[in-house]
């Protein structure tokens, strides 16, 4: 009977995050830095409230939009971090998680035939959503040009079937971030064009320059035809809570409600109240978990650099992406080797498209002291193939 499970999804491959961290498990005392899960526990006061929602019965539906205090909360949120400005009543949907979110917009907007264009390498969640609507995914190198989605890029790739950009920024697995200026140019691209964007942010909270985060929604003519994801897993240490939000006009809003609320009916509601302690007694949660993030960024990147990987400086989430092309080893073999060898599990850059191939991605969502053995595991590693 497999033959008559939907062609899309017979095609569809375990994300290649999880081929390797599963492998870890084979090898005893192995370190994983394979992750991109924070490795901070959930504030006390976000489980406080998630105890009290129970004990007050708080355990039935929500509306399918999610609680509208959450709802408010999240739209003052982004107003005061980002200048984004959305009606909690009518612009906004709490998910389950940010991967859900990317579902729900991605099944909303796409239909068989069009065209989205992506960021090669990139976060491997989006490309088979786009095939199960029948649409294609084109993908733009962007080794050239340090990992950023350049307007440049994007109209070498436009054509009359493209339906929408995905800007995932800051990125996953490179970490790099676009500044203001490239957002501009992109708006400036698409402002026009009858092309969706889905801006995925959820890595917003973690970035690390002065300038801060940017979303291309805040850019003049673009909030109309631009999708916003975002949700607490990275900012406030919540993977497993599972709260993430689409944030979009209310014109797309009032059609990925239908999508939504036949998927899944709403989030749970446990998780809910949860999240709307976070967005209200704890909108500085991340702070000090950036600057962790921070110290560890600083002290891995300088280890590979040491080790005379090449690698471009992050400015936001807790990914490095270091070359390892120079050894003439396919990524995944790369990797399987080090981790036969050292005992160190990192993901294979092809696990991100074929364009993440001769690169491999470091979590450093660890502590400091694991990452100071990962370390030393992979330069003695480096140091045997040379």
């Amino acid at each position: 009977m497999e033959h008559l499970v939907n062609q899309h999804v017979r095609e569809i491959q375990v994300s290649g995050i999880r081929k390797f961290s599963m492998r870890v498990a084979a090898y005893e005392d192995a370190i994983s830095l394979t992750l991109g899960q924070p490795d901070f526990p959930t504030p006390e006061h976000i489980k406080e409230a998630a105890k009290r929602a129970i004990e007050q019965n708080q355990t039935v539906y929500t509306l399918n939009a999610g609680l509208l205090d959450l709802r408010r909360a999240a739209c003052q949120f982004v107003a005061t971090r980002y200048g984004q400005h959305y009606d909690p009543a009518t612009e906004v949907i709490v998910t389950n998680g940010a991967s859900q979110a990317i579902d729900v917009t991605l099944r909303t907007i796409l239909e068989p035939g069009v065209e989205v264009i992506l960021p090669g390498p990139v976060y491997p969640g989006y490309e088979p959503i786009v095939k199960q609507c029948g649409a294609i995914p084109v993908y733009v190198d962007t080794r050239e040009t340090g990992f950023k989605l350049t307007a440049e890029g994007i109209r070498a790739k436009l054509t009359d079937k493209t339906r929408a950009v995905l800007l995932p920024y800051p990125s996953n697995p490179t970490g790099v971030v676009l500044e203001r200026a490239d957002l501009a140019a992109i708006a400036d691209l698409l402002r026009d064009r009858e092309i969706f964007v889905m801006s995925d942010e959820i890595y917003s909270e973690l970035v690390y320059g002065e300038q801060g985060h940017h979303s291309i929604a805040n850019e003049p003519g673009m909030r109309v035809k631009t999708i916003v994801i975002n949700g607490l897993s990275k900012s406030h240490s919540m993977t497993g809570w599972r709260i993430g939000f689409t944030l979009a006009p209310a014109e797309i809003s009032q059609h990925l409600i239908k999508v939504h609320q036949y998927s899944v009916s709403c989030a749970s509601s446990i998780s809910q109240f949860a999240a709307l302690e976070a967005l209200t007694n704890g909108v500085d949660d991340a702070l000090p978990m950036r600057a962790e993030y921070l110290k560890r960024r600083d002290y891995v990147y300088d280890r590979l650099l040491a080790m005379g990987l090449a690698c471009e400086k992050p400015e936001g989430a807790f990914y490095l992406f270091p070359s390892v092309q120079e050894f003439g080893l396919p990524s995944f073999e790369f990797c399987l080797r080090m981790l036969e060898t050292e005992k160190l599990a990192v993901v294979p850059g092809d696990a991100f498209s074929d364009y993440g191939e001769g690169y491999i991605r470091l979590s450093y969502a660890y502590s400091m002291e694991a990452l100071q053995e990962a370390l030393d595991r992979m330069e003695r590693f480096v140091q045997s193939l040379r």
